[in-house]
């Protein structure tokens, strides 16, 4: 990637629903936009066929593996936006610092958390470097099209408060500056990022002053609770519980309903707490959408 100046490809077209970003920025909507984590996934039928017996990160490295699964949500559903296909192993192939520590997937993170407390030097080191590469690879996302970031701290409900403001709040910042002060320079327009920092309830307040337009929440929150304590200076997206999925429509309706009106109708973006899981009913994820879509233009008319 050019180190000094960004430069968005010159046949990109032009954008047919910027619902999702005029929500980010906290603009007046014609409806809630909403859109799903892991939204292509293992829950889709089609997805399943496309990866069978293929390497993931050779389908990470394909452009064409890519476009494909993330345009097979958006031909069964009327969502707001398109994820590209990709995964934050790629950004070393195991993942960032708790992976990398642990060797592979844990309840506890208690290796990664040994290094916090007895290494920290080295882990702040370890997460500069991460900062330092995350940057790049956001800022090549940017380069490649991208209109909208989203960072995540998945493992966050596994430090406290003081570990979360010394070893994960500095990098989160540090991110959403560097990206946005390069984009800035290139004289582009301004990307809208987000922060989701899984049960994180503790950080809300940092997180809003954190520098991102958007913070994510997972169903640990109370809607209405977390728009008093951002104090309105970001947008919020959630936060509904993925296993409300396995209800039935008519419940999910109810529940879907009942999130809008705590979170209200301005700088709102709907979305699961968390991803999508691999037996989800898709009937059932298109009953989220049409109930979200529904209810915010049925709440906005109100207005």
């Amino acid at each position: 990637m050019d180190k000094d100046k960004l430069i968005l490809p010159k046949d990109f077209p032009e954008l047919k629903n910027d619902t999702f970003l005029r929500a980010a920025r906290g603009e007046e909507v014609e409806h809630i936009p909403v859109w799903c984590m892991r939204q292509a996934g293992r829950y889709l039928p089609e997805f399943r066929e496309s990866r069978a017996g293929k390497d993931f990160f050779e389908t990470c490295r394909s452009p064409e593996a890519c476009c494909e699964l993330t345009l097979q949500p958006l031909r069964r559903f009327p969502f707001d936006a398109a994820i590209i296909f990709s995964d934050i192993l790629v950004v070393p192939q195991w993942t960032l610092m708790s992976y990398m520590i642990e060797g592979g997937g844990s309840t506890t993170h208690s290796k990664a958390k040994r290094w916090l407390y007895r290494y920290p030097e080295a882990s702040h080191k370890l997460l500069s470097q991460l900062t330092d590469v995350i940057v790049e690879y956001l800022l090549g996302q940017v380069k490649a099209g991208a209109q909208a970031l989203q960072v995540f701290e998945s493992h966050t409900g596994c430090l406290g408060p003081v570990e979360f403001k010394e070893f994960s709040l500095p990098y989160l910042r540090d991110i959403a500056r560097r990206v946005k002060d390069k984009i800035k320079e290139s004289g582009l327009d301004n990307v809208p990022m987000i922060v989701f920092a899984k049960d994180g309830h503790y950080g809300l307040e940092d997180l809003s002053e954190s520098g991102y337009e958007v913070v994510g929440l997972d169903w640990t929150i109370d809607p209405s609770s977390a728009r008093v304590r951002t104090g309105g200076k970001v947008s919020l997206q959630g936060n509904m519980d993925p296993c409300a999925l396995y209800a039935t429509k008519a419940r999910i309706s109810e529940i879907v309903k009942r999130m809008l009106e705590g979170f209200g109708t301005k700088g709102y973006i709907a979305n699961l707490g968390h991803g999508l899981y691999p037996d989800m009913d898709p009937e059932n994820v298109a009953a989220f959408v049409d109930a979200v879509h529904t209810h915010s233009r049925q709440l906005l008319n109100r207005n």
